[in-house]
């Protein structure tokens, strides 16, 4: 697979580097700069959960943002890509999930479903023409369910860490005797330096649930192109995962990039600098598309 062009700036992204976007990208930004941000609304749906988020508007292809599980829009990445669209004119929207962030719900009660629900929600009413989905960890899933779901609305993948599958296949590949012992206690807890706790909690029928949206068993029918991110130093969703994202898809037009230092997060500056690049690059390529 040939590797992303990194070619040189175009006049909003070489403004977004040289001013705003510099602060953005940096791994100590100061507290309380709130430089050109959007506020957050609700989005209001019958008998379901407000979702918060935070939208620019702009021309096409406009960008959205899908953050990880126990995540919210207001990460390093999710805040920089905001910048940066808004450097550009583009539109852009993040949003956090049903029971995460400012969102109404709770996340314990949360499955992969709903949260494509509100992927798919989002999309319809507060987006316009094509879009670039930009998913981190699970949202790198979740891009993939709303790709399938709404191929005339999806101009191109950008996925970071992606975890596609992650919480079924990490659960069996466990020994058998250690899942029938959890089965049997109707939980999985799953050791993690990004919760508060140091571990997030999944009932059985979580997992059962998740496996109903699998999609690395058989082809990916997408065909847009694809663009995926990850850190060889990853120690809680495996690189290898992109690797199969790659082979799965149907698009002519996938890009693997591998950072060697790079972890899970991907939110150093470099890392930010890559993903803002190739966006950068994927817009470019589609606006100037015959």
């Amino acid at each position: 697979m040939a590797a992303v062009s990194l070619r040189s700036c175009r006049r909003g992204l070489s403004q977004f580097l040289s001013n705003g976007g510099v602060a953005a990208l940096s791994s100590k930004r100061p507290q309380g700069d709130r430089r050109h941000k959007s506020s957050v609304q609700y989005a209001s749906r019958p008998d379901l959960p407000k979702l918060a988020y935070r939208r620019v508007k702009g021309k096409s292809p406009g960008v959205v943002f899908l953050p990880g599980y126990g995540s919210n829009m207001n990460g390093q990445k999710a805040e920089s890509l905001e910048e940066f669209c808004r450097s550009l004119g583009h539109s852009y929207l993040r949003f956090d999930y049903t029971g995460h962030g400012a969102s109404e719900g709770v996340l314990t009660e949360g499955t992969i479903g709903i949260w494509k629900k509100d992927v798919l929600f989002m999309m319809d009413e507060l987006t316009e023409g094509p879009q670039i989905l930009v998913g981190s960890s699970m949202g790198g899933w979740l891009m993939l369910l709303a790709a399938i779901a709404r191929p005339e609305k999806t101009a191109a993948l950008v996925g970071i860490s992606s975890a596609t599958d992650h919480f079924v296949t990490a659960f069996n590949s466990l020994p058998i005797e250690t899942r029938k012992e959890l089965e049997a206690k109707g939980e999985w807890t799953l050791p993690s330096k990004h919760s508060e706790e140091g571990f997030y909690k999944f009932s059985m029928d979580f997992l059962r649930e998740a496996e109903n949206h699998c999609v690395l068993q058989s082809p990916i029918p997408i065909t847009c192109p694809v663009r995926l991110i990850h850190g060889l130093k990853d120690e809680d969703v495996p690189w290898h995962i992109s690797m199969q994202v790659a082979e799965r898809v149907l698009s002519p037009d996938v890009d693997v990039i591998l950072r060697r230092n790079g972890q899970h997060r991907m939110c150093e500056k470099d890392d930010i600098k890559l993903m803002v690049y190739t966006i950068d690059d994927l817009i470019d390529k589609l606006t100037t598309m015959v």
